[in-house]
């Protein structure tokens, strides 16, 4: 793999967030591109479940996420009210990384080759802060599980270098600044909500409070994290006057939520996420538009 970004004059990105289940969206578009070699980015950014999409993206591996998301994650392995009543994972994120990994194949090696690096967000449960961890295949089996590990239903927290992290999402759920600021003037964003939503803000409930009680710079991205999302949708929607940024987003009707496992409805949200990217991919990349340029 490339030590680092390619230098360019026009550096181009894409951003894929998360949201669990919801990630079946950016499956289907990611398969989507796959399907016609649409490989034009320098570097890639992920969130959770946009992490591990893009691995499979980047490694050309064609329905690997679809199969993972409709199998695997749609097993009690996976998602259990039961256990974690009883003191255990509501999602068995571990479990589902290695799972997954033993059972459905990855092109490890067409990752390393292409030299697109793909950076994983965590967040640090020391600092609060956001990590950006370039993935290798030493790592990646610490990265994606610490990337996808939601507070309280994962009651763990993995270590990445030593150091215990959490979901990126809690600092950084939409990374299109930071792809910004490393270079990027050319960013495709891959949303997991429909365009308009926007995150509460306000102050946590109790029951919240009381589990990052021994956390406290973590419980201070819990209380920011909505003005950082929507910092990032503000961006989204008016970058920089040398950035473009174009997004592929859910309908407003996207039938998919956070823990949806019914096989029907995912279905769905892959065909949604396929016909939106094949969509996105008509119309060429150097004649697409900024979403909403600044005056």
């Amino acid at each position: 793999m490339a030590s680092g970004i390619k230098e360019r004059e026009r550096q181009s990105a894409l951003v894929v967030e998360g949201g669990a289940m919801r990630g079946i969206f950016a499956a289907g578009v990611l398969d989507a591109f796959i399907e016609v070699d649409f490989y034009p980015f320098d570097f890639a950014i992920g969130v959770s479940a946009g992490s591990t999409n893009l691995i499979g993206y980047l490694a050309g591996d064609h329905g690997r996420s679809r199969q993972i998301l409709l199998d695997h994650a749609t097993r009690a392995d996976f998602i259990d009210w039961r256990r974690y009543l009883r003191g255990g994972h509501f999602c068995d994120i571990n479990w589902l990384w290695h799972a997954s990994y033993k059972d459905v194949p990855l092109s490890i090696t067409r990752y390393t080759e292409n030299g697109v690096p793909l950076y994983a967000v965590t967040t640090s449960i020391t600092s609060g802060q956001p990590h950006y961890v370039c993935v290798t295949p030493e790592n990646m089996h610490e990265v994606f599980p610490a990337s996808c590990a939601i507070p309280m239903a994962y009651r763990d927290f993995p270590s990445v270098a030593g150091e215990p992290m959490t979901d990126g999402g809690l600092a950084d759920s939409i990374p299109v600044i930071r792809a910004y600021e490393q270079g990027a003037r050319d960013i495709t964003v891959i949303l997991s909500r429909p365009l308009g939503y926007r995150k509460p803000v306000g102050s946590a409930p109790k029951f919240i409070k009381q589990f990052f009680h021994d956390h406290a710079r973590l419980f201070e991205a819990v209380l920011d994290r909505g003005e950082r999302y929507n910092r990032a949708l503000d961006f989204i929607k008016a970058p920089p006057k040398d950035c473009r940024v174009s997004v592929i987003a859910p309908p407003a009707d996207f039938p998919v939520k956070r823990f949806t496992q019914e096989i029907e409805l995912l279905e769905t949200g892959y065909e949604i996420g396929g016909a939106l990217g094949r969509q996105f991919l008509s119309n060429p990349v150097d004649e697409a538009p900024p979403l909403t340029p600044k005056s």
